[in-house]
């Protein structure tokens, strides 16, 4: 499995002209890569997240997973390869405060044909690893802000994706939380070796990532990374 970003630019119309937020961004990633981008505000890192996410389109390059171009689908099987491939954790858990934790987990099946007892039964199992066994049935307002991300993050493997994406994942919570959600995060990488790609402001979260790059004029620069 890989994933390959080739001359990625992205560009948006403004009053004043073409606001070039990407530009001529490369990185190859594969199987098991943990890769952790860091920079300022608007460098483009959450954008950057977004279009490899396929959550947007990009100006012009190249964005392959497994040598396939999801960009070249029609929306609705961009839509279905998104869900079946991608799996999200942003800032917010966004969690449907009307559902469990189980059901939350089980949101992303909903769309697809899969088997409802085997997918409780990974869903059952994921919530185990991320130590929310006990809490299956409770509601997001009765978790604490770590909680809930833990439930984001077993939500965004539900499917076994490929490819793992993190937007500011605990830019939400304090230091020891966060520490925690970030090493979960990489437990839970290694396990199902995917690859996975974090865009954080936070110097103490990218440490733990044995790949880190940084945005910087739209570009993406490799961070040495010293032992």
């Amino acid at each position: 499995m890989t994933l390959h970003v080739r001359d990625l630019c992205k560009d948006y119309p403004t009053r004043d002209g073409t606001l070039s937020i990407l530009r001529q961004v490369n990185v190859e990633l594969q199987k098991g890569d943990a890769l952790a981008v860091m920079g300022p505000s608007g460098s483009g890192k959450s954008t950057f997240l977004h279009v490899i996410g396929t959550l947007d389109r990009p100006t012009s390059g190249t964005v392959l997973l497994n040598g396939n171009n999801p960009f070249t689908l029609t929306e609705r099987q961009l839509a279905d390869f998104r869900n079946r491939h991608i799996g999200f954790v942003f800032q917010d858990h966004h969690l449907l405060p009307q559902c469990s934790v189980l059901e939350n987990v089980l949101i992303p099946t909903l769309v697809a044909a899969d088997s409802k007892m085997e997918s409780e039964k990974w869903a059952r199992e994921l919530l185990n690893r991320v130590g929310l066994s006990d809490r299956l049935d409770h509601r997001p307002a009765e978790l604490s802000g770590g909680e809930r991300q833990r439930a984001a993050v077993a939500r965004a493997l539900i499917h076994k994706p490929t490819l793992l994406l993190a937007d500011e994942p605990t830019g939400n919570l304090d230091r020891r939380t966060s520490h925690v959600i970030g090493q979960l995060l990489l437990d839970l990488h290694r396990q199902e070796k995917n690859v996975l790609v974090v865009v954080t402001h936070s110097a103490e979260l990218a440490q733990l990532f044995p790949r880190r790059m940084e945005m910087a004029d739209g570009s993406l620069q490799a961070v040495e990374v010293r032992s």
